[in-house]
């Protein structure tokens, strides 16, 4: 893990994530993973979550995460050096909730505030933990699909999509099943697991390859997979196959940091907090369509 020089102080960020259906405060405190409680909204069985009542939910989670964080590490709000909070991209009004929660904190505690590209936060979580240095990113969650470089202090986009991400898909495709293939399915030609089967090997088998070019442009030899999919076995199986024929390493994390959470947003922000990055109250607002390539990389060579 990454931690500070020995001439800089030690320098403890909390994080908070709400940019969908998870809401998560993490401590990170120089390269160490202090807390990192979350609550996940779970709507009726066949809907997906709506913004409004996704906002709800985190508003009614995020103060007892908030304690739960600060207890679990041992903390009181003394011992933060910094608030970091999600900007974007994701859903409007769950975005609003936790930026209200993250400017009041910051007001309250005279601390600085530090908006964070959510999709920077994953890539910094998987970073840490990890241990990759320089890798190829493949980053897949219900709302993002892009592969992703760096390159002169940006997260170069090699690929993306642009109509819907491929979690979303999946998703998507599994409440209308029976809508959109009762053909096939009352034919007895196939069962709705041939389907699904068919569909997540394809969607895999593209990124799969996605990657591999971008690795080629770029010579090189790490990849890491990150977002909510990139807990997927099978995606993880199907990335260790290219890697090894390609003689590179794959990385890639667990559910405790793949899936959305707070201290992937405090690596982000003690990654910028140290590079002398500082959110101004007046400059605190969200967007849902924060881009990975907008954020300038200080903290990196």
């Amino acid at each position: 893990m990454r931690r500070a020089g020995p001439a800089m102080p030690a320098v403890t960020v909390l994080g908070l994530e709400g940019s969908a259906n998870k809401v998560g405060t993490g401590l990170v405190r120089d390269g160490q993973v202090l807390s990192n409680p979350r609550r996940t909204f779970v709507p009726a069985p066949g809907q997906g979550f709506l913004p409004g009542q996704t906002a709800r939910h985190h508003q009614g989670c995020v103060l007892a995460l908030l304690q739960e964080a600060l207890q679990e590490a041992g903390l009181e709000s003394a011992d933060v050096d910094c608030v970091a909070y999600t900007k974007g991209p994701g859903m409007g009004a769950p975005l609003v909730t936790v930026a209200v929660v993250a400017r009041t904190l910051a007001q309250l505690w005279n601390k600085p505030l530090l908006g964070v590209n959510h999709c920077v936060g994953h890539i910094e979580m998987g970073r840490l933990i990890t241990g990759a240095q320089n890798p190829t990113v493949l980053y897949v969650s219900g709302g993002n699909t892009q592969v992703i470089a760096y390159s002169e202090r940006r997260y170069r986009i090699f690929g993306e999509t642009i109509d819907i991400a491929v979690g979303n898909c999946l998703d998507r495709f599994a409440r209308v099943l029976k809508e959109v293939a009762h053909k096939m399915l009352a034919s007895g030609e196939c069962t709705p697991e041939d389907l699904c089967f068919s569909l997540q090997e394809t969607l895999f088998a593209m990124l799969v390859e996605i990657t591999e070019r971008a690795m080629a442009h770029c010579g090189s030899q790490e990849a890491l997979v990150v977002g909510g999919v990139g807990c997927n076995m099978r995606l993880q199986e199907m990335m260790q196959i290219m890697c090894a024929e390609r003689g590179a390493k794959l990385f890639a994390t667990d559910e405790r940091f793949c899936i959305d959470n707070g201290a992937m947003i405090a690596q982000a922000g003690w990654e910028m907090f140290r590079t002398g990055q500082v959110t101004q109250l007046k400059d605190s607002w969200i967007t849902q369509r924060y881009r990975t390539d907008e954020v300038e990389v200080t903290w990196r060579d």
